[in-house]
């Protein structure tokens, strides 16, 4: 289940990307779905745990993959239980990060509305009212009203 906290958060990691580098393993990047998020975000191509071949900037490590493609990552393995602020990640992340709330329970820290409008289905648990959204149409509603706020 995908749950999502908006506005500030104090348990929320505010910046992953920089968590990221101190944090990953090797073993998160040669994984197979972490190989389908890069390519499809960064549109670069993992050949080993430390070499990623960026169409834009040739051979790099995963210290320089996109600060979106990081929080994939940490969201995806990261078993601490931390809360990711997925606002460093464009809405061309909003379907994996909504697949990886499939897989487990993912909450997530948000600044802004991120366009889910691409998940075929979206349900979702809005901690700042404690409501189930069952629609994308139902989350941008209760978005709006917590903005209103």
């Amino acid at each position: 289940m995908l749950y999502i906290v908006f506005g500030d958060n104090v348990n929320a990691i505010y910046h992953p990307p920089t968590y990221f580098d101190t944090t990953y393993r090797d073993e998160w990047i040669t994984d197979l779905k972490t190989i389908e998020m890069i390519k499809d975000i960064d549109k670069s191509d993992v050949l080993s745990t430390q070499v990623i071949i960026s169409p834009f900037l040739g051979s790099i490590l995963p210290q320089e993959l996109s600060g979106s493609v990081k929080t994939l990552i940490l969201m995806r393995f990261d078993d601490s239980g931390k809360v990711f602020n997925a606002s460093v990640c464009g809405d061309d992340c909003a379907k994996w990060i909504y697949e990886i709330s499939k897989e487990k329970d993912l909450t997530i820290n948000l600044h802004h509305t991120m366009v889910f409008s691409s998940c075929k289905e979206f349900n979702a648990f809005i901690v700042n009212t404690h409501r189930i959204v069952k629609s994308y149409d139902e989350y941008l509603d209760e978005a709006m009203r917590i903005e209103e706020r």
